[in-house]
């Protein structure tokens, strides 16, 4: 148990962030299979970049790493484009 008031802080934020980041990282995991389960090419086209914009600003907050969010928008975007 922690001994200082300092410590017994860090643990409720560190708690605190754990749940955020995790509430935003399923939110993303769901768009994405939301985007990959679509079949119509101009509705995925205008997702994309919703779902980037999701990606990019979990990486900037540090939720998954930025070369992870950089290289899920590159696979998206190249399934996109080639839907028939």
């Amino acid at each position: 148990m922690a001994n200082h008031k300092s410590s017994e802080k860090r643990i409720r934020q560190t708690e605190t962030r754990r749940v955020e980041n995790k509430y935003y990282a399923r939110t993303a995991r769901n768009a994405v299979k939301k985007l990959r389960l679509m079949t119509d090419k101009e509705a995925a086209a205008a997702e994309l970049p919703k779902v980037s914009g999701v990606l990019d600003r979990l990486a900037g907050k540090g939720v998954i790493h930025k070369n992870k969010a950089s290289n899920l928008k590159g696979k998206l975007a190249r399934f996109v484009f080639r839907m028939a």
